[in-house]
């Protein structure tokens, strides 16, 4: 048997260096050096189905180190996925299903978009706590319809970024049992050793998270790898780290072991001695044997069973227990009664003064029967933010049926595990905290975009009126930060109504994450109305002529502000329209007849007024209007004292904008 899974693991090693050299980019060195780690899991332990990647109970694999794509890619092929060799031969090419990191929703068979270091680890915590949460569910006595590990392969690099510490240690905490990693440890980093800057012992720091550990002290030792794979499996009290000493490079004459190997081509000449000191052709590529394609459809054929026996259990799952296989199906299809609350009567309850912070709170608690599978937390805020799910629980180390994570202070880890969580499948989630601490989750707020995922990201204190903590926490630059995002939508309700809206715009949008920021302080409502959050901006005052003088642009807490502004306008003899933008993605994705309708461009007097950076707000005010907003950081103080300090009061807005207009 060793025999042909040394052969195996040969194949990958040179596939992988074969597609490195080809696209004259990459990274061979991982590839090599953890290829045979990799074989001993995918064959021995890992749950999959070639035919159906998306199998609901097949374990995850997660790429952490995704610079090694290759290695994942080669895995892929040889596993029958529907990566072919000429896939191989396009690695990194455009268009291709090879891209240079891997993407969810490219590859067949990739779980998650890896290559920022440190990501996976936080998406596989994320996919753990998932699996635990829909096992209990779902499981029944007589049927175990969700019972599957999450793997993740990472380098030292993935456990020098802070963003793995993070969601480490909220694992061990959890007791994520079903979560076993493989530490690549080759000791090697771009620069040089990782004696020049990570010699801590990662063991004895896994193991105070509360973490199995163990180690594997030969890479190619296919018996100590299984032995290690197969104990971690068995203590599912705690999540498990193996540590497996590898060699980067493995196989080439004067690169392996060696930093030289980590991001570059071998270079044609040392892939030549490299195919010769591993009995390979050296003028051949792209090669995979008969032999080693006939081990490796057994194998293939093997794992298949595993999928066969789970549709034939959920055939009698459904008999058994059709409501819970109704549920099932609702929750991994994301479907919503959206009818039930999408009414003037459910709006009215919202038509009071208060935080939006708040009236987000009792939205999404109202709105948890749209989405009975919604779960999520705070990074230790859920009194500041407002997002307890009242009376649904706590998910912990000892009950795994809550819908409420207690994330601690690890906003990146937050970000992170929630990706994982909604790539996993079956769960919608959210996680909240204050604005300006979205700069500590922006690498995996832009992963949320990029693979298309609908996670809720609930911002509160949006604004210098938060006062007195001054301008370490009081956000200038966030919103604009957030709608630099492709495929973000930033949601920036007025008022309890808008607030309330936006979470139903939200719950309805499943192709890409949302942001939804709210007020500290309270602020009033602007009554019940002919909303159109759905088509992000709409009239809230409308003129009272044929055409207005000058169009006021606001969101958020701003819009109050704006009408109260435009009632001194016309006091003042002029006929201004306010118009309400809670989502300027929404807004801009509408018909150009309903942009017109709403921004005439023949009215070129705009002001816009946001409490942030004023920077992008030229696409809407144009060449000849006025933004008031703020290009400085704030002040500490009291809230209101702030905000008349920047000028946002009805009396001081109103005199800008009069002299704007009399020029």
């Amino acid at each position: 048997m060793y025999a042909m899974d040394h052969e195996v693991i040969k194949t990958i090693r040179l596939l992988s260096a074969d597609a490195v050299e080809k696209a004259n980019s990459g990274h061979p060195g991982l590839p090599m050096g953890a290829a045979a780690m990799a074989f001993v899991l995918w064959k021995d332990f890992l749950k999959g189905s070639a035919t159906d990647p998306h199998w609901a109970d097949r374990d995850r694999f997660v790429l952490s180190a995704g610079h090694g794509s290759a290695l994942l890619y080669s895995l892929l092929h040889l596993f029958g996925y529907e990566v072919t060799l000429e896939d191989l031969k396009k690695f990194r090419q455009v268009g291709s299903l090879t891209p240079g990191h891997p993407e969810f929703d490219v590859t067949p068979g990739v779980e998650t978009t890896t290559g920022p270091l440190g990501q996976g680890f936080g998406n596989a915590v994320g996919m753990a706590i998932a699996e635990m949460r829909l096992a209990e569910e779902f499981n029944t006595q007589d049927f175990n319809l969700v019972d599957h590990y999450t793997y993740v392969l990472a380098g030292d690099g993935d456990l020098m970024e802070g963003v793995s510490a993070e969601s480490a240690s909220l694992a061990g905490h959890l007791k994520l049992g079903k979560l076993i990693v493989l530490y690549d440890d080759n000791g090697i980093t771009i620069d040089g050793g990782t004696e020049i800057s990570f010699t801590e012992d990662v063991l004895k720091r896994f193991e105070a998270y509360g973490w199995q550990v163990s180690r594997v002290e030969d890479g190619n030792d296919l018996k100590a790898i299984h032995d290690a794979l197969h104990a971690a499996k068995l203590d599912t009290s705690k999540p498990s780290l193996i540590a497996v000493r590898t060699t980067i490079g493995y196989g080439s004459p004067n690169k392996a072991g060696k930093s030289a190997a980590h991001g570059a081509p071998l270079g044609p000449d040392e892939l030549a001695m490299t195919k010769v000191h591993m009995e390979a052709d050296p003028e051949a590529f792209f090669q995979v044997s008969e032999e080693v394609c006939a081990y490796m459809d057994e194998i293939i054929d093997r794992r298949e069973i595993d999928r066969f026996m789970w549709e034939e259990k959920v055939e009698a799952y459904i008999l058994k227990y059709p409501e819970k296989a109704e549920a099932w199906k609702r929750w991994f299809d994301y479907e919503l009664m959206q009818d039930n609350f999408d009414t003037e009567a459910f709006y009215k309850r919202f038509d009071k003064a208060d935080a939006t912070r708040s009236h987000g709170g009792e939205a999404m608690n109202a709105l948890i029967e749209l989405a009975p599978n919604f779960m999520g937390g705070s990074a230790d805020l859920n009194s500041s933010t407002k997002t307890l799910l009242k009376g649904k629980g706590d998910f912990g180390r000892m009950q795994r049926g809550g819908a409420n994570i207690n994330f601690g202070v690890r906003e990146h880890a937050m970000a992170s595990i929630l990706n994982g969580m909604a790539l996993h499948g079956g769960l919608r989630v959210f996680g909240s905290t204050f604005l300006v601490f979205a700069d500590y989750m922006k690498p995996a707020l832009r992963l949320s975009a990029l693979m298309g995922l609908p996670v809720v990201y609930v911002f509160t204190h949006d604004s210098i009126a938060v006062g007195e903590d001054g301008p370490t926490h009081q956000p200038i630059e966030h919103l604009l930060m957030l709608r630099s995002i492709p495929n973000m939508f930033v949601y920036r309700p007025a008022d309890g109504i808008e607030t309330a809206a936006s979470w139903i715009e939200i719950l309805k949008r499943v192709e890409g994450p949302s942001a939804l920021i709210l007020t500290r302080q309270k602020v009033g409502s602007l009554g019940v109305r002919e909303m159109q959050v759905d088509r992000g901006a709409y009239v809230v005052l409308p003129e009272m002529g044929a055409q207005p003088e000058v169009i006021l642009m606001a969101t958020g807490s701003e819009v109050e502000l704006a009408v109260a502004a435009a009632e001194k306008l016309r006091a003042a003899g002029k006929d201004p329209r306010v118009v309400s933008i809670p989502c300027v993605e929404q807004f801009l994705e509408q018909s150009p007849a309903y942009i017109e309708m709403i921004l005439p461009k023949a009215v070129e007097k705009r002001v816009s007024i946001e409490m942030g950076r004023t920077l992008g707000w030229e696409r809407f005010v144009g060449l000849n209007g006025m933004s008031i907003g703020i290009d400085r950081f704030g002040e500490s103080g009291p809230g209101e004292v702030v905000m008349a300090h920047f000028g946002f009061t009805p009396e001081k807005v109103s005199d800008r904008i009069l002299a704007y207009l009399a020029k």
